[in-house]
Order: C-alpha cells, then sequence, then structure tokens
C-alpha cells in the first residue's frame, strides 16, 4: 500500500470532523466542546493513565519530546505537560492535525501543529519520544487504524500511548445527559453519540494492536475509555 495514500474513515456514520474542509465556526465550537468533553468525561484523564504507564521511569530533570496525532485544539498536549512538569519532566510537544482550523486553533493556544495525514507524519522515524493518538482512530476504518499503529511504532523512541472511547449500551446515554448539562451544541452531540457506536470493546483493540504487530497492553478506564501502551521495538 502506498505510505501517502489517506487514510479511510469508518464505514460507521459521519461525524463533523471527518471532513478536515468543514466550515470553521462548526469545527471550532465542536473542538471546544469536546476539550471540555475531555475534563469532564475522561479524556484526560485517560491521557494521564497512559503517560504513568509508559513515563514512570523517566528520571527527573529529563526532557522529552511528544507528537499528538490528530491533535484537535491542543488541550491533550497541554495536560500532558502539566503532568509531566509534576514529576519534573519537562514535555516539549507538537500536534498533528489534517484540519487547517484545527491546527491554527491548537498553535494559537501553544501547541506547534502541522498540517498532514496520521498515517504519514512529517516527522523522521524514531524522531519523537511518545507518540499520543487520543480519539482519532475509532474515526477510521479498521485497516486504517493498522496502518496508524504502525506509523505510530515507527516514529516513538520511547512509547505509544493510545487512548480511545469503550463501546457500550450506557456510554451513549451517560453522554447525552452529561453533554445536555454543559450545552454543548446538536452537532457535537450527534458527533459524540457516533463516535461511541464507533467505539471498541478492549478484545477488539487488542486484535488491532496484533494486526499492526505490536504487543501493548490495554487498560479500561472511567468515563467509557480504553488506554493502550506499547513501546516500540528497540525501546
Amino acid at each position: 500500500m502506498n505510505p501517502v495514500e489517506p487514510l479511510s474513515l469508518s464505514p460507521v456514520g459521519v461525524e463533523l470532523l471527518d471532513d478536515p474542509g468543514a466550515d470553521a465556526a462548526a469545527v471550532a465550537e465542536s473542538l471546544r466542546n469536546i476539550a471540555r468533553s475531555n475534563q469532564w468525561f475522561g479524556g484526560a484523564s485517560a491521557v494521564r493513565h497512559g503517560l504513568a504507564r509508559v513515563l514512570a521511569d523517566a528520571p527527573p530533570g529529563a526532557t522529552l519530546t511528544l507528537a499528538d496525532l490528530g491533535t484537535g485544539l491542543g488541550d491533550l498536549p497541554r495536560v500532558a505537560e502539566r503532568w509531566a512538569a509534576r514529576r519534573g519532566v519537562r514535555l516539549v510537544t507538537v500536534g498533528l492535525e489534517r484540519s487547517r482550523v484545527a491546527a491554527r486553533l491548537a498553535h494559537d493556544r501553544g501547541v506547534p501543529c502541522a498540517v498532514a495525514c496520521a498515517g504519514a507524519p512529517p516527522f523522521r522515524e524514531k524522531s519523537v519520544d511518545v507518540v499520543l493518538v487520543s480519539q482519532l482512530a475509532h474515526h477510521l476504518a479498521d485497516d486504517s487504524v493498522v496502518r496508524l499503529f504502525r506509523a505510530c511504532d515507527r516514529l516513538a523512541r520511547r512509547a505509544v500511548v493510545v487512548a480511545d472511547l469503550r463501546r457500550g449500551w450506557l456510554g451513549p446515554l451517560a453522554f447525552w445527559c452529561g453533554a445536555r448539562t454543559l450545552g454543548f451544541d446538536g452537532v457535537t452531540v450527534a458527533d459524540g453519540m457516533t463516535s461511541l457506536r464507533r467505539g471498541y470493546t478492549a478484545s477488539e483493540l487488542r486484535a488491532l494492536l496484533t494486526a499492526a504487530g505490536v504487543r501493548g497492553t490495554v487498560d479500561r478506564r472511567p468515563g467509557y475509555r480504553l488506554v493502550a501502551t506499547w513501546r516500540p521495538a528497540g525501546a
């Protein structure tokens, strides 16, 4: 397969952020609500859990790099920076986005961001310590998820953290109630429901890791979250 071929989308439903050319105002509003969702519904906590899994041995005073593929508003790299700083570690972050609107918004919030496809990130192999992929995989068809995981494995020197949604019958109801309480716009509510239908069981995510040729762990986390972590070959 041509490594620069775009990643293909999930056959389950359609979301606003599937389209990198979507209306800028709608994208900005959706990303703001997703950042709030990360804070309240477990997205940020899932990333902190993954970092604790892979960076527990990082010595105080170390400087490490992190690339967040599909960074959105750039809120999760900032979460990662604060988590590391509390442990005396300096984490230098960069984002990657297909959406120019999202890339600009992330940059404005202090996260340098490149515009490119996550399946072919414009970075040298083994050029960053940690690769983070949060809530991107469920937007993709399974074969593209496998390509994405392989790209992450090539890019990371130290570890990969994949945080995504766990499919379950109570998840959509819980999200709908929480999103309405927080005043999310209708598009974000509908897309959140689609995202949860696109999510994974723990066994499905493990199967995708196996198909990608990586050996990792998959943990269930609060907020209908899954966190997969692994060390790339040679790390």
